[in-house]
């Protein structure tokens, strides 16, 4: 009966959706990219308040439901709910109306026909996991259910970068997308759990602040429009640069020629207004290095955390992990973004390996030069890796075998996906 599920689903090509904090990517397995990214929000009457749990489904409407952008549109006369907070799923009924809309709306699949591919992140309680497998199984009755760690799929994702190069599933995760960023390693395809970090600072965060600097300002955006700009001029303007005095003197010899104008126009009155660009396009990326200048609550800088999540794992796969350090998310595209970790981590190894055969050559030891390069991969699908990681992975032969089945689940419920196998190494 397990067979039979299996041929089923792999006569069509599953479905793969990434639900994120910020956007959810959808699309079929084996292509490059997703069919769709949206916004993870869904807009219903006032009837539900946003992030209600006691909310029961029953009250909300049927069909007037919006998700993605058509959402984000409806603020003003329905009530907008974002169903996934730093990565975990936190309103379950808003999560099964968002995937309806996924698969029936714009995917046009019936998912008795395909399998399907959720990634899930590093910290999900297993209980999640269980829910999941419920929602797909019962209320959509897919024939196969696969739920894949956002590391090790974006580790998959990262061998674009050297299609000719011997395929590793060693390196350290840097996953930073709108809602939360993790430094996740992982030693041959399995996570090394107790040495996950997370940092509560993303995309949202820089956006924050950057609305943040043209209010102090007093630039003329439009308050009902200050969130959105604020996102564009994350995504359009910000970079990182390598000294932030440096580049404050830069700003201030010739502000003429380094501030850029933004423009826009009212939505109500249709005039066209004009924003000035200037010390945010750097200031908001720098909240990765230096996170002192917007929290008081984290402190330390990302080179520092990705170090420390090294550190703590077992010795003999350090240089691996320091030697495949992958970007994976949105926050982590900013130009020059990977330079600057990389050079702010190898610095960090190389004080310390100076710092330790001082120690050694004061207590009369030989010491013997010590190299431990690291390296920082950027690719071509690093926005949505995660996604396209699950869209190869899916596509490969005996993909089948590794997925949960319907058969399955009748059998033992829910409980077949309790336990995630990439958790399971002994280090």
């Amino acid at each position: 009966m397990a067979a039979a599920g299996a041929s089923w689903a792999s006569s069509k090509p599953p479905v793969v959706i990434d639900n994120g904090t910020g956007y959810t990517k959808m699309g079929y397995s084996g292509n490059s990219e997703p069919s769709y990214i949206v916004p993870t929000a869904i807009a219903t009457k006032d009837g539900v308040r946003a992030g209600d749990h006691r909310a029961k489904r029953t009250e909300m409407e049927d069909l007037d439901f919006f998700i993605g952008d058509e959402a984000v549109a409806r603020s003003s006369t329905h009530a907008v709910n974002y169903p996934i907070r730093h990565g975990l799923i936190e309103n379950w009924d808003s999560m099964e109306r968002l995937w309806q809309r996924c698969m029936f709306d714009y995917l046009r699949c019936e998912p008795e026909e395909h399998g399907v591919v959720l990634t899930e992140p590093p910290l999900n309680p297993p209980e999640n996991r269980e829910y999941a497998a419920e929602v797909m199984f019962e209320t959509f009755n897919v024939p196969t259910l696969y739920i894949g760690v956002q590391a090790v799929l974006a580790l998959i994702a990262s061998w674009t970068a050297k299609p000719d190069a011997e395929h590793s599933l060693t390196g350290t995760v840097v996953d930073s997308g709108d809602g939360v960023t993790h430094v996740i390693p992982v030693a041959e395809g399995y996570v090394i759990g107790s040495c996950i970090k997370h940092i509560p600072l993303a995309g949202h965060d820089i956006t924050k602040f950057v609305q943040q600097q043209l209010r102090e300002r007093g630039e003329p955006v439009p308050p009902e429009m200050s969130m959105d700009v604020a996102r564009r001029i994350k995504e359009d303007h910000c970079y990182v640069c390598k000294d932030v005095a440096r580049e404050f003197a830069r700003f201030d010899a010739n502000p003429g020629k380094h501030f850029s104008k933004f423009e826009g126009r009212h939505p109500r009155t249709r005039k066209p207004w004009t924003a000035d660009v200037g010390y945010e396009s750097f200031l908001g990326p720098e909240l990765f290095f230096n996170p002192e200048i917007y929290s008081s609550q984290h402190t330390k800088p990302l080179p520092q955390v990705v170090d420390d999540a090294i550190i703590a794992c077992p010795i003999d796969t350090r240089r691996a992990l320091y030697n495949n350090v992958v970007l994976s998310g949105g926050s982590t595209l900013f130009s020059k973004f990977s330079k600057r970790l990389q050079g702010d981590v190898q610095s960090i190894v190389d004080q310390r390996i100076e710092a330790n055969q001082a120690s050694l050559a004061a207590r009369g030891h030989a010491v013997r030069e010590v190299k431990l390069p690291v390296n920082v991969v950027s690719h071509p699908f690093q926005r949505y890796a995660v996604w396209f990681g699950g869209s190869m992975l899916a596509a490969m032969p005996g993909f089948e075998r590794s997925c949960h089945t319907k058969a399955q689940y009748e059998e033992e419920g829910p409980r077949i996906a309790r336990h995630n196998a990439v958790f399971s190494a002994t280090m």
